[in-house]
């Protein structure tokens, strides 16, 4: 048992230290996920998870796909899926069903299996998902309405694949041992029946559950994964193998269920999720024999290449027929589709169960989707900075700014640059604030701006500096780490203190290689005063009649320098360390105090 818990402790460390490597090298996850079990389990034989996890280890993978799956599903909203266009409508539909029918082809005529394990082999590696495309995006820089199509693509493909793949393998399992295909068709549309009955009854009651809030709402997240996994369980013993599409269709009742707040279970799932999934991942690579890895000859290799190559490009090309796009800009659509986390997990879990019942076959489930995965992560993620620059359809170097806060200060500041013609995201957890911004034509971000949830929605396309605006301190500090390893030095900023000299101190120690913004008493307070008592953020030209000091002597220095912008359109963010110095010709955004001369003989 010691030994057991200390191979579980040091598997979670390793989870750690592979997430770690992957946002310093900005890859997804899954890739030093899935090396790091590969390396420990088949290579060395150090981790063996059958023997460490003996009978528990198929309850614990089938539970963790339960949950990946309820957490996709729980980001599936149907005016999503009609209101991004009828490329990403193609995509997840007629894209699916194309990629599913050249790889069921492909692994029955190349791999020799037969129809059932090609069609669940088929099913299970349509699935993209948003951990694997989104890093690649924000590397890659291209078109916005590229990345957007790619973005929305893999966030709606992972719980529709799933289903997919959950329909197809409910029914090849059913069919096993039943001679009569109306047997086995009946016996599909039985679990369907219950899965779609069980996952929208128990949807509609939890729904109103969290609705009525009949359950204190510190409750609501660990409610609603304990009720999902009764759910799963119960679906499972009323009728085997129809628990995974019960708990797909309860996600996506709740949320498309008006006015259900699924936000906080959102957030509470984002944590679980990295916790089971890194875990997960290394464990079922660790499963993978040296056998398998030897099985995997030329055959399979060019599966991933018919995947890639054939299948790709033809399901886009057949998609996009009419929608205006040029011959480059489907050709990174085509180049880009790396496999992802719900295809492992589920071709994993789907391998244990069919091998339990004898299938013929089941072994080369797992072995066929790894391989994809990581050629498909590994490629891409080398050549598509390359090809996106050789295509031409990458964007310029970004411009504009991500502002923490939808605050009246956060407001102003996004109101002048938006005027300006730069791009603004505003990101805000309260609900008042994202709406009033909203009303104001100001683009928003209603949620935590670190969260996973963020990272899949929050829209980075033309984002190139981070303005810390925010009255929470603690969230200044913590976007300005996270966003500096994406965004790169110098172009995310750090707000002054307004507290104790120790708590300058240690914001230094921590933050002190952030340019400070604006200057050394630009703290939130002070911004935030100034603006409630009527300042404003306005801009003026300066020439060789009227330069820096006269504008200064004409509002009495009552005025604060934020950015300068030059001819060209380029624009310099004013820090503690490096006063602004517009020249002639250029541009100058301020904030006038309320109490200066211009502001005082201003009519109200």
């Amino acid at each position: 048992m010691e030994h057991a818990a200390l191979f579980i402790s040091m598997i979670g460390l390793l989870a750690l230290i592979c997430q770690w490597l992957a946002w310093k090298m900005r890859l997804p996850a899954i890739l030093p996920l899935l090396i790091a079990g590969l390396i420990f389990g088949p290579a060395t034989g150090l981790l063996k998870p059958d023997v460490l996890m003996g009978d528990l280890l198929f309850p614990l993978v089938s539970l963790s796909v339960a949950v990946i799956l309820f957490e996709g599903s729980l980001t599936l909203y149907h005016k999503d899926l009609r209101g991004h266009g009828h490329i990403v409508s193609r995509l997840v539909t007629w894209g699916v069903l194309i990629t599913g029918v050249i790889g069921t082809l492909t692994a029955h005529w190349l791999l020799g299996v037969s129809w059932q394990i090609a069609a669940v082999a088929g099913a299970v590696l349509v699935v993209t998902g948003p951990t694997v495309v989104t890093p690649l995006l924000q590397t890659l820089r291209a078109k916005e309405n590229l990345s957007q199509i790619l973005r929305w693509e893999g966030i709606l493909i992972d719980p529709v694949g799933a289903l997919l793949a959950v329909l197809v393998y409910e029914f090849v399992a059913i069919g096993q041992g039943n001679g009569a295909a109306s047997h086995t068709v009946l016996l599909f549309a039985k679990t369907v029946a219950l899965g779609f009955g069980v996952g929208g009854i128990g949807g509609y009651l939890w729904g109103l559950v969290l609705r009525h809030y009949w359950l204190p709402q510190k409750l609501h997240s660990f409610g609603t994964l304990m009720f999902m996994l009764t759910v799963f369980a119960g679906s499972n013993t009323l009728f085997e193998e129809s628990g995974l599409l019960t708990v797909t269709v309860l996600g996506i009742w709740l949320a498309n269920m008006r006015g259900v707040p699924t936000g906080p279970i959102i957030e509470f799932k984002e944590t679980l999720s990295v916790l089971l999934i890194s875990g997960l991942f290394i464990l079922l690579a660790a499963r993978i024999s040296p056998e398998q890895l030897m099985s995997l000859t030329w055959p399979y290799w060019l599966m991933l290449g018919i995947l890639m190559w054939v299948a790709r490009p033809l399901s886009v090309w057949i998609c996009t027929i009419g929608s205006g796009l040029n011959w480059r800009e489907k050709a990174l659509l085509a180049w880009l589709s790396p496999r992802g986390i719900v295809a492992a997990a589920v071709a994993s879990l789907f391998a244990i169960k069919l091998e339990k019942a004898g299938v013929e076959g089941a072994e080369t489930l797992v072995p066929i989707t790894f391989l994809v995965i990581i050629g498909t992560v590994v490629i891409q993620s080398l050549l598509s900075r390359p090809i996106v620059r050789a295509l031409k359809v990458d964007e310029p170097p970004p411009t504009g700014f991500l502002i923490i806060g939808a605050n009246p200060v956060a407001r102003a500041v996004a109101r002048e640059l938006v005027d300006l013609g730069f791009t603004v995201r505003l990101t805000d957890t309260s609900w008042d604030a994202v709406q009033e911004a909203r009303m104001a034509g100001l683009p928003v971000y209603y949620g935590n701006p670190l969260s996973e949830h963020a990272t899949q929605h929050l829209e980075l396309t033309g984002i190139g500096r981070l303005l810390p605006l925010s009255p929470y301190r603690e969230l200044n500090n913590l976007a300005g780490l996270h966003f500096e390893h994406l965004l790169g030095h110098g172009k995310v900023f750090r707000l002054p203190e307004d507290t104790g000299k120790q708590a300058k101190r240690q914001q230094d120690k921590a933050l002190g290689h952030l340019p400070l913004l604006f200057n050394t008493e630009a703290t939130y307070a002070k911004l935030a005063s100034l603006v409630a008592r009527g300042a404003e953020v306005r801009t003026a030209s300066i020439t060789d009649n009227f330069d820096m000091a006269a504008y200064e002597e004409i509002h009495g220095g009552q005025l604060l320098p934020l950015f300068v912008l030059s001819a060209q359109g380029k624009i310099r963010v004013a820090e503690a360390s490096t006063p602004l110095a517009p020249k002639s010709g250029e541009r100058l955004v301020s904030l006038i105090y309320p109490d200066s001369p211009e502001m005082l003989s201003t009519p109200d």
